[in-house]
């Protein structure tokens, strides 16, 4: 079950590469955070989901919010997935799916009978304070950062 609204969200780190400071939740403390969580780079849905992020970025942006994707990936594929799609947000790997973990999105999956653990594609809204305020579980691909943009919309005139 995935977090509820209304309560803090974890706070996390993870470094974008070696020569950089680690990324928290907390550094982007004043601004709206829009975290997704996606299960591989550069595989059709994940890569339809971080293309649409990118192609609407300067609408989130324009709504105080940054956009933060995770996966298990490590820097490494991070790197040549944010290169090859010129993507214009930060992915930050989970290797330990220590982040997955904390954000109940780390799930058993079935796949032609075989079991095993992966992401399952959710979406955490989060405030300037850390507090989760919309969570999109299960995200079907297509809409979603539409979706996303409307409940932005909604939450920050309410």
């Amino acid at each position: 079950m995935a977090l509820e609204v209304g309560t803090p969200a974890p706070d996390f780190t993870s470094r974008i590469s070696d020569s950089e400071p680690p990324i928290t939740l907390e550094s982007f403390k004043g601004k709206w955070v829009v975290l997704y969580f996606y299960p591989k780079d550069d595989t059709s849905g994940c890569t339809a989901e971080a293309c649409d992020f990118r192609d609407n970025m300067e609408r989130i942006t324009a709504k105080n919010t940054v956009v933060i994707g995770v996966s298990p990936n490590d820097m490494k594929a991070h790197g040549k997935f944010t290169e090859k799609y010129n993507l214009n947000f930060l992915l930050l790997p989970d290797t330990e799916t220590t982040i997955c973990t904390n954000y109940d999105v780390w799930k058993e999956k079935s796949m032609y009978g075989r079991k095993y653990m992966g992401v399952e594609r959710t979406t955490y809204v989060i405030d300037g304070e850390g507090i989760i305020r919309h969570v999109f579980p299960k995200v079907k691909v297509p809409g979603h950062v539409d979706a996303v943009l409307k409940t932005l919309d909604e939450l920050q005139s309410a």
